[in-house]
């Protein structure tokens, strides 16, 4: 799913109090969209795995970007039976990999 196919569908969701061009969804958003449970948001966020903003209501608003990143967690919790913890670690390498490809890419356009 691309990011402007997950705004899209964000602001049709009943309820939403964002700006139009948000790229933060609220705590509900955020459990409707990953379809994890509330409190292992809190161990994400209490891991400094995910880093909400906090509003003046002392409400968490979280990235698109943790929409994504949480979507691999759950399907590898899910699909290779690893803990959240073990899942967390292996989407962080996941995503280390994809930046040192992109900056092969880069030097090699250099060359």
């Amino acid at each position: 799913m691309t990011t402007k196919k997950l705004q899209e569908m964000i602001m049709h969701m009943p309820g939403l109090n964002l700006p139009e061009r948000s790229e933060y969804v609220a705590w509900a958003q955020l459990v409707q969209l990953t379809s994890i449970q509330s409190d292992e948001i809190g161990e994400l966020v209490d891991l400094g795995w995910i880093s909400p903003k906090k509003t003046g209501s002392e409400e968490y608003l979280f990235r698109l970007r943790d929409v994504y990143r949480i979507h691999k967690l759950m399907r590898l919790v899910h699909d290779l039976e690893v803990s959240v913890y073990g899942g967390s670690i292996i989407v962080d390498l996941m995503e280390r990999i994809e930046e040192l490809e992109k900056e092969v890419v880069e030097l090699k356009r250099l060359i």
